[in-house]
C-alpha cells in the first residue's frame, strides 16, 4: 500500500508539471496610486487576489489556470472612511473593501478583457474595451506565444478630450473619467440594442469616434471586433501596464 501510494504521488506530480499556467502582470507607471481589480468569468475560478493596491513605478503578479477567463481594470481616487469603508471614485466595486470577491467595477472604467486558450486551443483572445466609458489609460502586451500578439490598449489621457455630456468630474471640479455614450443618453443606436442589436445596424457613432479615433487599438462600442480583438497562441505571461 506504501509503494501505491508513492506511485500515486509521482503521477499527480508529473501530470501537474504538464498543467500550464499563465502570469498576468501589473505595472503602474502613473504618477498616483491604482488599485487594480480583477473578475473571473462565469466558469472560471477567482484568481488568488481580486483587488490590491498598486503604488506608482511598482509592479505585482498573479497566475491564472489554463482556460481562464476575465477581466481587469484599475480603480483611482480610492479612500477608506472613518467606518472602514473603502470605496473609490471610479472603477469602484461597491464592496466596501479593497477585493472585489466577484463584484464587477462601476463605470466609466477601462477594462482589459482576456480569454486564454483551452488544452484543446492554445489560441487567447484579449482586447481594451471603452464600450463602458474610460477612466484610466492601459496597454496589454502578451509575452512569448506565436501568432499575431499585438499589444491592445488606449495609452493616451482620454479625460481632457472627453467631450460635454461625458464627463465624470472630482476634486476640484477636473474630468476623472468619461462615460460611453450608452451610459449618458441610453439612446439604443449608442448602446446597440433594440433596432440596433447586430453588427450591421449598429455601427461607429460620432462619441465612439472620439475614443477610437485617440486609442484605435481599443473597443470603442459593441461591435468594434475586426480592429479591436487580439489573438495569440500559447505567451507565458501577460503584461497590463498602466499609463503606459
Amino acid at each position: 500500500m506504501k509503494k501505491l501510494a508513492i506511485v500515486a504521488a509521482l503521477l499527480i506530480c508529473l501530470l501537474g508539471k504538464g498543467v500550464a499556467t499563465t502570469t498576468f502582470k501589473f505595472a503602474n507607471k502613473c504618477s498616483y496610486t491604482i488599485w487594480v481589480a480583477t473578475l473571473s468569468g462565469a466558469n472560471s475560478p477567482p484568481l488568488s487576489q481580486t483587488g490590491f493596491q498598486l503604488q506608482p513605478s511598482s509592479s505585482s503578479s498573479l497566475p491564472a489556470p489554463p482556460a481562464w477567463s476575465g477581466r481587469f481594470w484599475g480603480r483611482s481616487f480610492c479612500s477608506t472612511d472613518s467606518s472602514g469603508k473603502f470605496s473609490c471614485l471610479t472603477g469602484d466595486c461597491r464592496t466596501g473593501q479593497i477585493p472585489c470577491n466577484g463584484a464587477g467595477g462601476s463605470p466609466p472604467t477601462t477594462l482589459v478583457e482576456i480569454t486564454l486558450g483551452s488544452n484543446d486551443s492554445n489560441k487567447d483572445f484579449y482586447d481594451v474595451s471603452l464600450v463602458d466609458g474610460y477612466n484610466l489609460p492601459v496597454a496589454v502586451a502578451p509575452e512569448g506565444g506565436s501568432g499575431d500578439c499585438k499589444s491592445a490598449g488606449c495609452k493616451w489621457d482620454l479625460n481632457g478630450k472627453c467631450p460635454p455630456g461625458l464627463a465624470v468630474t472630482g476634486p476640484g471640479g477636473s474630468v476623472i473619467a468619461c462615460k460611453s455614450a450608452c451610459e449618458a443618453f441610453g439612446d439604443p443606436r449608442d448602446c446597440c440594442t433594440g433596432a440596433y442589436a447586430t453588427p450591421s445596424t449598429c455601427g461607429p457613432t460620432n462619441y465612439s469616434m472620439v475614443f477610437k479615433s485617440a486609442c484605435p487599438a481599443a473597443y470603442s462600442y459593441a461591435y468594434d471586433d475586426r480592429s479591436s480583438t487580439f489573438t495569440c497562441v500559447g505567451p507565458q505571461s501577460y503584461t497590463l501596464t498602466f499609463c503606459p
